[in-house]
């Protein structure tokens, strides 16, 4: 629980300290400490009647990584008060808004709770949930800056949660039921296309990889009109792999451990949406997810096959483990031919070669249009996320071309992050083409932030959103 208040918490109250020493005697406990101020270091300092939650901002001077450091010092804070089973604590961000703005304070609140946040399948038995009112002062101003921090909050959590559930729990058919329910209370419509219209609808590519499966494949729309004026439409394009063996071309035995979060891309989307509609932002956006597992069976897809997506081009598969942008081209080809889509935004756990070549801290990104890249900057000022822009050219275009059908699967032996958003262009129709690939950020194993935990990360909600609140607001 995170609210606004116009006064301290008598129990407990946090205090954020710039680096430099600061000597605190308790006389409850007859002690004289010393607290530095480093970044992150933590003291939690009893007083007669209160305790105060010291928390270390570093030097004022190199707080630069800005909104990152404020999500950071933030989940400090609740961290420690999980330690303590602290269960109201106050503070005022002050400190941090007047140095960053207005966009520190939801920065704040996101802090506050991913450091709560935790992930069980089931709670242990007679396991006692843990929860805070963290208590933020003088923060009137800050009322409709709240509500959206909270949705977004939700939204982050959802797509971890679900990013997390282990595969057995969640089929595509599963997938698709939790989105379409997590969609309902606010305006946006729900439709799904399951096994057999798929295959009526010629969707070639989404249901040869999801075949190979007992649970079928289906392709779930949402479609949020938030200015109907407009001819403008927004297509968010989320790969939805509920399970990744890699098929025949099966993964390797280090990599099976991540096959259940090959979805992160479709729960990205969903939250963003979530959050879109319920901010009632100006904008139309349809997403298409194309949720499917990917098995060996009888009838999986085998190297050297050619298939026909929905768009009528043939593919030549060569890679069963890229199986993503197979996917993904009908989803596209759907989105442009049949929901009139004018722009094509696809985000997708895609390539290994993207967290080889980025690691876990900074995403892969192309686009062709410099006008919808510069939006898609815009969006980064405010979600704090890090994307690299990769350059292409015609060289890495006929490194695709196959000599038996229109495109291939796969490129070669390098720039296979290129060549697998390439694959996707391929598919737009000449719409305004963004590609984001979160292979690497999707899934920590080791968290690199205070604000994340051992799973998954939520990548992209926030920037999908702030994407769509750029493109809503009047340039």
């Amino acid at each position: 629980m995170i609210t606004l208040t116009g006064k301290r918490n008598d129990a407990c109250f946090a205090e954020f300290v710039w680096e430099g020493d600061v000597r605190i005697r308790s006389y409850r406990l007859g002690l004289e400490q010393l607290f530095h101020g480093r970044y992150l270091e933590t003291m939690l300092v009893p007083f007669t009647d209160q305790a105060v939650l010291l928390i270390g901002c570093g030097k004022k001077e190199d707080f630069a990584p800005g909104l990152t450091a404020v999500k950071e010092v933030l989940a400090a804070t609740a961290a420690k008060c999980r330690d303590f089973n602290i269960r109201a604590c106050s503070m005022d961000v002050s400190c941090f808004t007047q140095l960053l703005g207005p966009e520190a304070f939801t920065a704040a609140v996101l802090g506050l709770g991913l450091g709560c946040y935790r992930y069980r399948y089931q709670p242990l038995e007679n396991e006692e949930a843990w929860d805070c009112d963290f208590q933020l002062e003088n923060g009137e101003a800050y009322a409709d800056r709240l509500k959206e921090a909270r949705e977004l909050l939700a939204g982050i959590c959802f797509a971890r949660n679900m990013v997390n559930t282990p595969g057995n729990h969640l089929r595509p058919m599963d997938f698709d039921r939790i989105i379409t329910a997590y969609e309902k209370d606010v305006e946006i419509e729900a439709e799904t296309l399951v096994y057999g219209q798929l295959r009526a609808l010629k969707m070639e590519a989404l249901y040869s990889v999801g075949q190979s499966s007992e649970y079928p494949p289906c392709l779930l729309i949402l479609r949020y009109r938030g200015n109907p004026d407009s001819d403008e439409i927004y297509g968010l394009i989320g790969k939805g792999i509920t399970c990744d063996t890699g098929g025949y071309c099966l993964k390797s035995s280090d990599s099976m451990g991540g096959i259940k979060s090959d979805m992160a891309g479709a729960a990205a989307v969903a939250a963003a949406m979530h959050a879109a509609a319920a901010q009632r932002l100006k904008v139309n956006v349809t997403a298409c997810l194309p949720l499917s597992e990917n098995r060996i069976s009888q009838s999986a897809l085998l190297p050297g096959d050619v298939i026909t997506g929905f768009g009528g081009r043939t593919i030549e598969v060569l890679n069963t483990d890229a199986e993503g942008r197979l996917v993904l081209s009908d989803a596209v080809s759907y989105a442009v031919r049949r929901e009139g889509i004018t722009k094509v935004l696809d985000i997708a756990t895609l390539t290994g070669a993207v967290a080889n070549m980025l690691g876990n801290t900074i995403a892969g990104a192309m686009s062709d249009d410099d006008g919808f890249y510069a939006l898609f900057e815009r969006a980064l000022e405010h979600s704090g996320e890090r994307y690299l822009r990769l350059p292409f050219g015609r060289e890495h275009e006929k490194m695709i071309k196959s000599d038996v059908a229109d495109v291939k699967n796969v490129g070669g032996g390098c720039c296979g992050t290129i060549t697998a958003g390439l694959f996707i262009r391929s598919f737009c129709e000449g719409r305004p083409w963004l590609h984001l690939d979160i292979a690497g950020t999707a899934w920590c194993g080791s968290p690199t932030y205070a604000y994340e935990s051992k799973g998954a990360t939520g990548a992209g909600v926030t920037t999908l959103y702030y994407l769509m609140k750029e493109a809503s607001l009047p340039h």
